[in-house]
Order: C-alpha cells, then sequence, then structure tokens
C-alpha cells in the first residue's frame, strides 16, 4: 500500500508527523486496550469511516462507498488489540502467541475488490466496502508484514515515553524513532544537554 503520513497530536500538544509504514500498524492509532484505551476513536460505524478517509487503504482507491455495521467494528477492534500484542512482541524480538496469531489469520476473508472506474479510468473500489471487508484489508496486511523480508523491522519507538509502534521501511533499516521532528529532535536536544553539562 501507498505510503501515508498520518499528523499527530502528543500528550504535550505538539504535532507531528508519523508513518507507520503499513494498514494493520496505522489501525494501532484508534485506540485500544487498557493504557491504550484513553485514546479509542472508534466508537461506532461511522468513526471508524471517518477515520479510514486519510487512511493508507483511502491512498489506494477513495472509500465512498462503506457499509460498516456494529459487530464487523466490534470484530475490527477486536483485532486491532490483538496486532497491538502481536506487533509489541515483534518488536521486542519475541514470537507472538499463537492465539493471537490465529486472531489475524481469521480476519483474512474477504477483501476490498480493486476495478477501474468506467467514467475516470482510474483506481476505485468495488462498493459497498464492507468493515468485513476492511477487517481483511489489515489482516492481509499484517501476514505480509510478518511473514515478509521486514517482519525483523517492526520497531517500538526508542524514546522511553513513547508507545508507537511502526514498520522501519527506510533503506538502511536504522530507524529508531516515531519522528524525528518529536522524539529524535527531543533526543538530539537531550544527548547535546548531556554533553555540554
Amino acid at each position: 500500500m501507498p505510503s501515508r503520513t498520518r499528523v499527530l497530536t502528543g500528550h504535550d500538544g505538539q504535532r507531528f508527523a508519523f508513518d507507520p509504514g503499513s494498514f494493520c500498524l496505522e489501525l494501532l492509532l484508534t485506540g485500544g486496550p487498557g493504557k491504550f484505551a484513553r485514546h479509542e476513536i472508534l466508537h461506532t460505524p461511522d468513526d471508524l469511516a471517518r477515520w479510514l478517509a486519510d487512511s493508507r487503504l483511502a491512498a489506494v482507491a477513495p472509500l465512498d462507498d462503506l457499509r460498516i455495521d456494529h459487530s464487523e467494528l466490534a470484530a475490527i477492534r477486536r483485532f486491532r488489540d490483538t496486532m497491538l500484542t502481536v506487533a509489541q512482541a515483534m518488536a521486542h524480538g519475541e514470537r507472538p502467541a499463537a492465539e493471537a496469531l490465529d486472531v489475524v489469520n481469521e480476519g483474512a476473508t474477504a477483501f476490498p475488490r480493486p476495478r477501474i472506474d468506467p467514467a475516470t479510468g482510474s483506481r476505485a473500489w468495488a462498493g459497498p466496502v464492507t468493515g468485513a471487508q476492511i477487517l481483511g484489508a489489515a489482516a492481509a496486511d499484517a501476514i505480509d508484514m510478518l511473514t515478509g523480508p521486514h517482519r525483523d523491522r517492526i520497531r517500538e519507538c526508542a524514546a522511553s515515553d513513547c508507545l508507537l509502534l511502526f514498520l522501519d521501511t527506510s533503506r538502511p533499516g536504522r530507524r529508531r524513532w516515531c519522528s524525528m521532528e518529536r522524539c529524535g529532535n527531543r533526543q538530539k536536544v537531550s544527548a547535546y544537554r548531556a554533553r555540554r553539562a
């Protein structure tokens, strides 16, 4: 899927650009279990539809005809919460739990179907795109990421107070920060002050 940068706002109010590197990791930005619950934004199917408008999936083709019901939203949230544990395990060099991988596999059943819009000649999704297809796209993306050549590049930001997860798609594979303009810059300033002291 095409790259897609999100503009996030940190707890300190600072806005910064963040590229999670994959659709399944982008979905983690919508909330989650435990300490991530305070960031929950997927309360209704309409919330998910609004969030998807700026997603990597919408960068492939516009998501104009979405049909997401409450049970599909619940399944997407379950996948997201499970994907968080999978990505954290991978980022720390651990093997994800088999039950968690089962949830990922179970999600990959339906997929958005691409088509060429006869009126414009551009890429589109055959509508309606359902919540099950959104889940399938996220699960397929997760399977590709977890079995592909960059599976050892799932990272957690190196800042001690940041928990953002991303896929390091940089050529050298040395990305350490969620964003150079935020955590990377704070680390540089901290290191500079330490040297001056």
